[in-house]
């Protein structure tokens, strides 16, 4: 099951993009996402964990079928509020997904995974409803903004204090043990800070800034490899006869 957000988280979550440099950051984590991704226009995704429907706007942009789901019924609510009849929304958790397999082209979680009580099984049900890819973004415990923000006590402060958090092995080591080598590709936002915003910008264009293990925040994406189940059939043979045949 893991945490539910309630009203309260609700609105502190929607406030927290009021800010320029928080929704910059955001606009980056997606834009990570999106590339990593590489989804086309009608093809389906499931977004695992959707809160307020944030993480689902540039689906629906790039002309997505999109669909989320979230055991909280407050952050549902924000999420009908924000976007209308352009998403199809349903309550759940990610350990059990109402859905067939292979429901959608591709399934993501958004800084979600951190609040499934089994992050194994999450993972695994996300495969199992995808065809093609996963992605799993998260924010990085290994970030030197991370052990900032956790030395200054700020994560006791919010709804991350019923989080956990990961970084890029630990979550290659759950997809290798659960899928085997599958193709699996990271990268990363770093949040860097400049007094001009401009070279902050072209930093984390760099791909040395994308493949950094200790950005803020980490991508990971799962190509799906179709696996095939053989049953062994049963050959029957002529009975053979001990006799000679005339000829």
């Amino acid at each position: 099951m893991g945490y539910v957000f309630n009203n309260k988280d609700t609105k502190e979550y929607d406030q927290w993009f009021e800010k320029p440099d928080n929704r910059l950051f955001s606009i980056l984590e997606k834009k990570l996402m999106i590339e990593m991704l590489q989804p086309a226009r009608r093809e389906t995704v499931l977004d695992i964990g959707c809160g307020t429907g944030e993480s689902l706007i540039p689906f629906i942009d790039m002309g997505l079928s999109a669909t989320g789901i979230d055991p909280s019924q407050d952050m549902l609510d924000s999420a009908l509020n924000k976007l209308g009849n352009r998403v199809e929304l349903h309550r759940g958790f990610a350990e059990d997904l109402p859905f067939e397999d292979n429901s959608f082209n591709y399934a993501s979680f958004f800084t979600s995974l951190e609040f499934v009580n089994n992050p194994e099984k999450a993972i695994e049900e996300a495969c199992r409803v995808a065809k093609d890819k996963v992605f799993i973004g998260f924010l990085n415990n290994l970030s030197i903004n991370f052990i900032r923000m956790q030395a200054k006590g700020i994560f006791f402060e919010s709804v991350y204090r019923h989080a956990r958090f990961f970084h890029v092995w630990e979550i290659k080591k759950i997809i290798r043990g659960m899928l085997g080598d599958v193709p699996v590709s990271w990268g990363t936002v770093n949040r860097f800070s400049f007094p001009a915003q401009i070279i902050a910008d072209k930093l984390e264009q760099t791909n040395i800034a994308k493949k950094y293990p200790f950005g803020s925040f980490a991508g990971i994406v799962v190509t799906l490899v179709p696996r095939f189940r053989t049953t062994p059939l049963t050959i029957t043979y002529p009975k053979q006869t001990s006799s000679a045949v005339a000829g």
